[in-house]
């Protein structure tokens, strides 16, 4: 009876949690469809709401978004926003951090949580997976001795919650492990390993070797 329960668990509860996110998502992207006029609201049309057509509307809006952000006139557009932007006290503040990390996240040219790395924390001897976000920057410099990088440590098994760390390059393992690979054992919390957790173990326990 027990075991036969196990598995429908096993078995519903993906399903549901997948079930829930994508419909959430379908929700909140339907929201774009508040934008349009009144008289052309799916429900005017058709008579009833038609679930999805926001999500069509909202990458619409971000396809033609980036499609004139390219040319010149778009390039104008947006240095001609951000200078207004940047004259609204507040706002200018805002605008100007969430920028700066999406360009850095979301940019072909950035760095950031493009490779997987393996660090000891919370303590010495415990070691978990962090992502590399960059290099300290600023007056931060002035008060570190020898090559830093800096790393983003995510919880489980919310990744979008973590700590910032400036830890010693020496103190840091790159692994041969991708993005999405890394992030599928953290948010399963150990429990689905990568395809080559054995070399990776080995090169582990030799470089472990190596500091003793």
């Amino acid at each position: 009876m027990k075991k036969y329960f196990i598995t429908g668990l096993l078995v519903l509860v993906p399903l549901f949690i997948t079930i829930w996110v994508v419909g959430t998502l379908i929700q909140t992207m339907d929201q774009s469809l508040q934008l349009l006029p009144a008289a052309w609201q799916p429900k005017q049309l058709f008579g009833f709401h038609v679930p999805g057509l926001g999500v069509i509307l909202t990458l619409l809006i971000i396809f033609v978004t980036g499609l004139v952000a390219t040319n010149i006139f778009g390039q104008r557009l947006i240095v001609w926003w951000e200078l207004l932007l940047s004259r609204v006290p507040f706002v200018k503040s805002i605008y100007s951090s969430v920028k700066q990390v999406s360009d850095t996240l979301f940019s072909n040219s950035g760095h950031a949580f493009r490779k997987a790395v393996l660090v000891q924390y919370p303590r010495l001897g415990s070691w978990t997976i962090a992502f590399i976000t960059g290099t300290p920057g600023g007056d931060v410099v002035n008060h570190l001795t020898g090559d830093y990088i800096s790393v983003y440590v995510p919880t489980t098994p919310n990744p979008t919650s973590g700590f910032f760390l400036m830890m010693p390059k020496a103190d840091v393992i790159e692994l041969e492990m991708g993005v999405d690979e890394a992030l599928k054992y953290i948010i399963s919390m150990g429990t689905v390993a990568p395809k080559d957790t054995l070399t990776q173990q080995l090169r582990f326990q030799q470089t472990q070797q190596k500091s003793l």
